[in-house]
């Protein structure tokens, strides 16, 4: 299996005086290559959807708004009876557009979709592969917590510390003083944003996991570990392949098949060096070629402002 050192070294050899492009080149008709033939070993349609949010910290390397118009394009053209192998490497990110595109998926190939996770899909990112009938991981491989993030802030610890100061001052009301020093730091409304955020993520959760196979004992168990941050305490917590398999998702090993382990890792590969190398943020492809990728502009500003969001914890400002 060619490794990450192989596919640098060799996009390093191919950058010379008359074509300073030439490693990034190599690397994306490596990944069309692999692509295209990773459809033809598996018989089904793929779709990758990948973000270099490890290198480059934007608002377009979170799943949001635009995605929804990738998608449509790479959907574009692909025979949906095959099916879909969806890709995922990314941090997670909107709460609506993340129920749009699940929604959106699910129609188009009839709920047939399988997720491939190379080496991470966080938070809303985890949601769409909760979703899928099945997915697939290797030892390398990750899934997160969803439990919504508002600027940062886990809304379930936020709402937690507040009714734990509401208890400790009608326990102890000299702690009153402390505790409004505290809640004070709030801006308003955001405790009743946090609880909405909370309830939406939920009826999210329970609206995708009632379109699954999985039994009643099962769904209630997967909630306990992707819903609810008492189990995961960080919403940056991995989730790793034994973890998925013992709350009883449905996962097939990526090391089963070395064939598919070596076209998926390269595409990997692949990515994970543009996304160091060029400026890339994020590529949504398919294996026929239809392709819609986010490029960092010149002077590319932080975000500022609210976000709600399932996201990877301390990876947005």
């Amino acid at each position: 299996m060619p490794s990450w050192s192989y596919f640098k070294n060799e996009s390093q050899s191919h950058v010379t005086q008359q074509n300073p492009n030439g490693g990034v080149l190599f690397l994306v008709d490596q990944k069309k290559k692999f692509l295209r033939e990773l459809s033809e070993h598996t018989g089904r349609n793929t779709i990758l959807y990948f973000s270099a949010f490890m290198n480059k910290n934007v608002r377009d390397s979170i799943i949001n708004d635009k995605d929804i118009n990738a998608f449509m394009e790479t959907v574009h053209k692909l025979d949906r009876s095959k099916g879909l192998d969806l890709i995922l490497h990314t941090p997670g990110g909107d709460i609506s557009a993340t129920e749009q595109i699940i929604k959106y998926l699910h129609s188009m190939f009839n709920g047939d979709i399988r997720a491939i996770i190379p080496q991470m899909a966080m938070s809303a990112g985890s949601m769409i592969a909760v979703s899928c009938r099945s997915i697939m991981m290797g030892k390398q491989s990750c899934l997160g917590p969803f439990d919504p993030q508002l600027n940062n802030l886990p809304c379930q610890s936020v709402l937690k510390e507040f009714e734990r100061a509401i208890n400790d001052v009608s326990r102890n009301p000299a702690s009153l003083g402390l505790w409004q020093t505290i809640i004070s730091k709030l801006n308003p409304t955001f405790l009743t944003l946090c609880q909405q955020a909370d309830e939406l993520s939920k009826n999210l959760a329970d609206d995708i996991l009632s379109k699954t196979q999985y039994s009643e004992e099962i769904k209630e168990r997967i909630k306990g570990v992707f819903v609810n941050n008492d189990d995961s305490k960080v919403h940056s917590r991995h989730i790793d392949i034994q973890r998925c398999k013992d709350v009883g998702l449905n996962i097939e090993e990526l090391e089963t098949d070395p064939k598919i382990q070596d076209m998926v890792l390269s595409i990997h590969h692949c990515c994970m060096i543009l996304g160091e190398s060029s400026n890339i943020v994020k590529v949504v492809e398919n294996n026929i070629g239809g392709e819609f990728s986010y490029h960092l502009p010149p002077q590319q500003p932080h975000v500022t402002g609210p976000l709600m969001q399932f996201q990877m914890g301390d990876q947005m400002p």
